[in-house]
């Protein structure tokens, strides 16, 4: 019991981090971000989103302390619950593994990283220790294919993890990722969460199914309809899913595929150019108040929206046309708009919603864990402090630059294929 409320009176303290808090102003809101505190800013919001995730699963109580919160069109409420902390784990670790993975940064930065390395250290441990309260099972059922596969990513995105691993840890999760395989993709974007497992197994000297990765790769092919986007299967979707998953996802298994072979090199240049072009139509889609349409499932993963636009920007890939800064400025945006509200957090844990708590937004898939996808537009914070994209000076972004007036180039989309 002692423990127990412990942990609650810890839980009441987690809304912000100490480390990166902002300064009140006379109204007692939070002022705008500066120039110079743009990555304190975000380092501020990413605490607090993910903490209680790492702290409680590092004490092993996390199914404890983690709300069993679903949506009210809910399939299987039971099923759901059960497979939430692995997804809840997979996607904050998958947000946040670049800045685990980076190094250097002020003394609070530091001092930060370090803790959270150690939290995910021993919460990943954890997950995989039968005799942990907080363990988990990768065999439950088909939605373990998702969730694995934010596990396996995060690996990618910081092999410092899978290095500080115990010997024991790595084994387990190898057979534990491996479990998923038993499993049947959905005939859609699910084929790449398959794929990017089998690109985990391939990164780290593990037995690894080339047929899987081609499968997806190929496929994915066939359903490109142009412009820089994919179907979503065999129909077209006004979403965000080539932004939650289809353009990271190709870009994270190509750069492992295709240094054990040569035989994706012309499908992997075209999937580079139209990274670029989606990313473009990512960086419009941003409104001047960091809002953007409000359209297709999965609109409660706020923004995750961006995690294409995110991505290509902690990979250096953006285009040309694309500045770093321009990139920053407007992803602040977004991160500004979407956690603002009073009510994105419950006790420290977010809701379900876009702008705070929306719970009819919800997809019939959706619990707790489903909305820490949002971490993932974090990633940028894998950048060192004196990059461009946190050096340079504020840059306004193209719904900016528009809808002030200014003259702008003008847009068309890309024919090839």
């Amino acid at each position: 019991m002692k423990r127990i409320l412990s942990l609650i009176t810890f839980g009441l303290c987690l809304g912000f981090s100490p480390l990166f808090a902002q300064k009140k102003n006379k109204k007692g809101t939070a002022n705008p971000p500066t120039t110079q505190n743009d990555r304190q800013f975000w380092l501020a919001k990413m605490d607090q989103m993910v903490r209680p995730v790492m702290y409680y699963l590092a004490q092993d109580s996390l199914r404890i302390m983690m709300p069993k919160v679903t949506s009210k069109r809910i399939d299987n409420r039971e099923h759901r619950i059960q497979v939430q902390y692995v997804e809840v784990l997979g996607r904050v670790l998958s947000g946040i593994a670049p800045w685990l993975q980076g190094e250097g940064g002020s003394a609070e930065e530091v001092a930060l990283r370090n803790q959270y390395r150690a939290w995910a250290l021993k919460g990943i441990s954890n997950a995989l220790d039968s005799t942990a309260k907080d363990y988990m099972t990768f065999n439950i059922g088909g939605q373990q294919i998702v969730d694995a596969s934010y596990l396996a990513y995060a690996f990618l995105r910081a092999p410092w993890l899978f290095e500080h691993l115990s010997k024991t840890d790595q084994d387990r999760l190898a057979k534990a990722l491996r479990t998923t395989r038993q499993f049947k993709p959905v005939f859609s974007n699910w084929l790449l969460f398959s794929a990017l497992t089998e690109t985990f197994f391939c990164r780290f000297g593990y037995e690894w199914d080339p047929m899987r990765v081609d499968y997806a790769l190929q496929q994915l092919e066939q359903w490109y309809v142009g412009d820089g986007m994919y179907n979503d299967g065999t129909t077209f979707a006004y979403d965000y899913y080539n932004s939650y998953v289809i353009h990271p996802y190709l870009a994270a298994i190509t750069q492992v595929i295709g240094q054990k072979t040569g035989s994706y090199n012309g499908m992997i240049a075209k999937i580079k150019k139209r990274n670029e072009r989606y990313a473009v139509i990512q960086e419009r889609l941003i409104n001047t108040d960091g809002t953007y349409p409000a359209t297709g499932r999965s609109i409660v993963y706020r923004g995750a929206a961006f995690h294409h636009l995110a991505d290509m920007a902690w990979r250096k890939a953006l285009p040309a046309t694309l500045k770093p800064a321009q990139v920053r400025c407007a992803l602040t945006a977004v991160i500004r708009k979407t956690l603002e509200s009073p009510s994105t957090y419950e006790k420290g844990w977010l809701t379900i919603g876009l702008y705070g708590s929306q719970p009819d937004l919800a997809d019939f898939y959706n619990n707790q864990g489903s909305l820490y996808i949002a971490s993932n537009i974090f990633l940028p914070l894998g950048l060192p402090e004196n990059d461009p994209f946190w050096k340079d000076a504020p840059e306004k972004w193209s719904a900016q630059k528009i809808w002030s007036g200014e003259d702008f180039p003008h847009d068309h989309s890309e024919s090839w294929k």
